[in-house]
């Protein structure tokens, strides 16, 4: 098998969403798209990708083999996403719909925990093999599901060394409303890719947004706890100094305590009434 250095390295997200144009618009072509075998349908969508991507160094069974690990991956963030859209509520946030999405992708075993190929769904999401079908219960016969939404028989998801032909689907559109649909395919995938990008920039700030708000909550929180605990001692050590016994004390240590009582009462009167109150403590000093 090739390495990845012989075969281009890694893949960009460029080139990701450009193999998924490409088979979006060979396999999904109205006029050819049905009777082609692999052999020639992967030859095609290597002419497609070089032209969105020129002088590129990706080889038919390199593209194969990344539309494999793309078509899984997407196939999973599709059931993942009906999943989480049974359980969205009426009235819950949005956000809440994509966070459940991305727990049901990264709980399904194998792969990544996230789904990152957001682009490239964006490319393919609508035509009818990504479509979002809502999921129910599977209904169970001696023990055997009688649905499973996870496995696929089509050919498109074997690698190119497979010849079978491509399952047949009915035209939805004739030659030419399928040569005037394409002229605007790139315009409007622009305008989808962008409004995408700006909705999760927008959860982003939400996000962070309320992490913010919880953290100042918190500081809040812990001032309030803080001031509580600082005037209950203070208020703790204001009754032991008005109840210290001084009859049997020097005259130096009388006078100290007399001192820190009417300091106590400064600060009673200064929070009850405000500082005009005080004046006659000041008065007591001349």
């Amino acid at each position: 098998m090739a390495s990845s250095i012989e075969t281009g390295g890694a893949w960009s997200t460029m080139e990701d969403v450009s193999l998924c144009e490409a088979w979006l618009r060979v396999c999904h072509c109205p006029m050819t798209g049905n009777e082609m075998k692999f052999f020639h349908m992967w030859k095609k969508i290597h002419a497609e990708f070089c032209e969105k991507i020129p002088d590129s160094p990706r080889t038919e069974m390199a593209l194969s083999s990344r539309w494999k690990l793309l078509n899984k991956e997407m196939a999973k963030w599709r059931d993942a996403l009906a999943k989480a859209m049974n359980l969205y509520r009426s009235g819950e946030n949005r956000t809440n719909e994509l966070i459940q999405a991305q727990m049901w992708f990264g709980a399904t075993g194998g792969g990544k925990k996230r789904f990152t190929h957001h682009e490239c769904w964006e490319v393919v999401k609508y035509c009818k093999r990504f479509t979002i079908i809502p999921t129910g219960p599977d209904v169970v016969l001696n023990e055997t599901p009688l649905r499973d939404s996870t496995t696929s028989d089509s050919p498109l998801d074997s690698p190119m060394s497979e010849d079978s032909p491509i399952q047949k689907e009915p035209r939805p559109i004739g030659r030419k409303a399928a040569k005037a649909k394409k002229a605007g395919n790139s315009s409007n995938f622009n305008s989808k890719f962008l409004e995408e990008i700006a909705r999760q920039n927008s959860i982003r700030i939400e996000m962070e947004q309320k992490r913010q708000d919880m953290e100042v909550a918190i500081q809040a929180e812990q001032s309030r706890e803080k001031e509580y605990l600082r005037k209950k001692d203070q208020q703790k050590t204001d009754r032991e100094t008005m109840a210290m016994d001084t009859s049997h004390m020097s005259p130096e240590t009388k006078q100290y305590w007399k001192l820190e009582r009417r300091d106590v009462m400064r600060r009673r009167l200064f929070q009850d009434d405000g500082p005009s109150n005080t004046d006659w403590l000041n008065d007591q000093n001349h």
